[in-house]
């Protein structure tokens, strides 16, 4: 039950912020409030503190305008308090994590009258090793071993490293840098970030003689003193993977909040995700047993890794092989006796059934990397202990320092592969969707390469049990969680139960402002001939002084209309495949203050991920219905399932992601209250078929034109 006092502290705390910051109270914005503290508020403890009850969490669509992340820290932060928990907001983009970051949060803490310490929470990889910066200032050469398993990522520029180490080292001595790569004024290139990094597997954690100066854990322990840890969907799903609590606080101590919360069942897909490239597999065990005689010069002399070297090349002898015939019989099943052209090709498996014979070689090699990965694991084991000078494990400590790292690497590489055929042997259960198994065929610098992959279609029943089902509460946020009007599509991805808490926020946009037209230029994409010509006249005809977003759902197809543009009207575009995209964007707003049109090309990604308030878009052009490619092997495992079980994959998954990207798509146009302007759609499908209908429905009331028609 929400206390008195805490619905005061809330009710006080809004009150003094609107005062503060001198803003309006919003309709939408104080229902999100009262949901949230509701939901949050509502949920039991035991003696321990530990969660009673399954209702601890809410759903909440709120659009652009809403207010919505100061609704939530408002509301959440308070009750996580009074209940002695940690508030952790998940974001999905870096822009957002930084809005709360160096936006809201201070100003929350500024004006509401809370008290209250916040952090930001990062993966291990974006941090310095103190440890690779002293090796590199001291001008220690990388172990050559290891360069052979990571010669493209540690490949060195020469004197261009030494001087950014020297500087790195200076400004964090003096603390004017705090060792994340994100807070480095000038961008670092991958291949001198990897040279300073480390992973939580070549990490020696306390045993390093550098742990106090430590940039990462550092900011581990300002996060144990934080009420508010900022991170995002993939630490948080990396940390739950490990079991929860390494980096971020245990899932049972913690509320989550989920802002742009439509990405997690994405996200936690790819964390799922397994995949082994037969060849880059084959380069590294063969680099691993060139490398066995150095090994054992530097370590051998210890019994256990003695013993445990000893019997890799027969490992070895073992293994690879096995993917020699694996690389065959994929070309054999695929079709492909000449091997892959200059496109990606998938080869998907139907019902996601790997063929017996690749089950059975798959068997074999996950006995292999298994075995490999222990004794891997073991001598890592051995390593790290050689650096605690209270343990005796015959080793010097120069010798573990060393060695460490490359060893920590092969038992990471090891872990996929051996994660990877456990997959594709895996028996799917009966009663529910199976696994996506394929192969992939490219070339990379102008080499065969063959990936195996699987993958599961639904990330529900890992969120089920892992997210919702472990943590104290959670909220889950964004402007596009319905489908077609409805919470199904985001409940069946996202394992949330049905008596969790859902609500639509309504939003403060007069959306009358707007116009949604289908011309009669609008064709169907198929053939593409037409479609492409209708869309070159269209663009043709826009007046010179508009400015404009056009999404294409293909680059091919972007390319083709760019280039078909008449003279003029090609000055004014501003193409998404030739310009960065916070350079075209700039280019974009100085056209528009210049008084000049300007048009922007973009794709999917700009479809969400863009804001330009006012006068710097007044028209989005829509050229196609946004349809998922076809030839995505997860998609296609599960419709065909779905299919198999008599349900019609295409109004199940289909439509229902085609209005929510739809939905995106036209939320571009109305970013602030006096925004106006027009939205087309080039794709007459949208009128011709059954389901276009529940498209337009499923979008916010605009004005409608069809045909160059206003509708009543």
């Amino acid at each position: 039950m929400l206390e008195d006092s805490l619905k005061g502290e809330i009710q006080g705390a809004y009150r003094k912020l609107l005062e503060g910051l001198e803003l309006t109270p919003r309709y939408g914005q104080r229902l999100m409030i009262a949901e949230i503290a509701r939901t949050l508020g509502n949920i039991e403890q035991n003696p321990e503190g530990y969660r009673l009850g399954n209702e601890h969490v809410c759903v909440l669509e709120a659009g652009t305008g809403t207010g919505k992340t100061l609704a939530y820290l408002l509301s959440a932060l308070p009750v996580a308090k009074a209940r002695g928990k940690r508030l952790v907001v998940s974001t999905a983009t870096i822009a957002l994590q930084e809005q709360v970051m160096h936006q809201d949060l201070p100003a929350l803490k500024k004006h509401s009258g809370l008290s209250f310490d916040y952090a930001l929470a990062k993966g291990r990889r974006r941090y310095l090793c103190v440890q690779k910066l002293d090796q590199a200032l001291e001008g220690v050469e990388d172990n050559p071993t290891m360069a052979l398993f990571e010669r493209d990522m540690i490949a060195s520029d020469g004197g261009g490293f030494v001087e950014l180490a020297g500087k790195m080292a200076e400004d964090y001595a003096s603390g004017e840098w705090a060792g994340d790569r994100d807070s480095w004024p000038l961008q670092i290139e991958d291949r001198d970030w990897a040279r300073l990094t480390t992973d939580h597997r070549q990490c020696t954690n306390r045993r390093c003689s550098h742990f106090s100066a430590c940039a990462f854990f550092r900011a581990r322990r300002q996060l144990e003193q934080a009420d508010i840890i900022v991170a995002n969907h993939d630490l948080v799903l990396a940390d739950l993977s490990l079991g929860g609590g390494l980096v971020l606080p245990s899932p049972s101590d913690c509320i989550y909040v989920f802002d742009e919360a439509h990405h997690l069942p994405d996200k936690a897909l790819d964390h799922f995700h397994h995949r082994t490239p037969i060849n880059q597999t084959l380069r590294w065990l063969g680099n691993l047993k060139k490398s066995l005689t150095e090994l054992n010069a530097a370590l051998g002399s210890q019994p256990t890794i003695g013993r445990l070297l000893a019997r890799m090349p027969e490992l070895l002898a073992d293994i690879e092989p096995r993917l020699g015939e694996v690389f065959g019989l994929g070309h054999q099943l695929a079709d492909l006796p000449n091997g892959a052209g200059e496109d990606v090709t998938n080869h998907r498996f139907e019902r996601g059934q790997a063929p017996e014979a690749l089950k059975e070689l798959g068997h074999n090699l996950l006995k292999g990397f298994a075995e490999l990965s222990r004794a891997l694991e073991q001598i890592a084991d051995i390593l790290r202990e050689s650096l605690d000078p209270e343990k005796a494990t015959g080793l010097p400590k120069e010798n573990a320092e060393d060695w460490l790292p490359l060893v920590a690497l092969l038992h990471g590489r090891a872990l996929e592969a051996q994660a990877l055929w456990e997959a594709i042997g895996l028996s799917d259960p009966a009663d529910g969707p199976p696994h996506a198994r394929w192969l992939t065929f490219e070339r990379f610098n102008g080499e065969p390469e063959m990936t195996v992959s699987a993958s599961p279609v639904s990330a529900a029943e890992t969120l089920a049990r892992h997210l919702w089902g472990a943590c104290f509460g959670a909220v889950l946020t964004s402007a596009t969680l319905t489908a077609l009007n409805r919470f199904e599509r985001l409940q069946e991805r996202a394992g949330l139960a049905n008596r969790y808490r859902y609500q639509r926020l309504p939003s403060p946009f007069d959306y009358g402002k707007a116009v949604l037209a289908i011309p009669r230029e609008a064709v169907e994409p198929s053939p593409p001939g037409p479609h492409e010509q209708a869309i070159v006249d269209f663009v043709n005809a826009l007046d010179v002084r508009e400015a404009v977003l056009v999404l294409f759902s293909s680059r091919k197809q972007l390319a083709a209309v760019n280039k078909a543009l008449d003279g003029e009207t090609r000055k004014r575009v501003l193409a998404q495949s030739r310009l960065p995209k916070h350079e075209l964007l700039s280019q974009h707003r100085k056209a528009v203050d210049g008084g000049r049109g300007s048009i922007i090309f973009g794709l999917a990604s700009f479809a969400e991920g863009i804001d330009l308030p006012g006068k710097y878009l007044t028209h989005v052009v829509i050229t196609r219905l946004p349809f998922a490619v076809p030839d995505d092997p997860v998609g296609a495992t599960l419709a065909e399932w779905i299919e198999s079980r008599g349900g019609n994959p295409f109004m199940r998954i289909a439509v229902p992601d085609v209005s929510i990207k739809l939905v995106q798509a036209c939320g571009r146009l109305i970013r602030k209250e006096a925004d106006e302007g027009r939205i087309t759609i080039l794709d007459r499908r949208i009128l011709t078929k059954r389901y276009g209908q529940q498209l337009i429905e499923a979008l916010p009331p605009f004005v409608r034109e069809i045909d160059g028609v206003r509708q009543n």
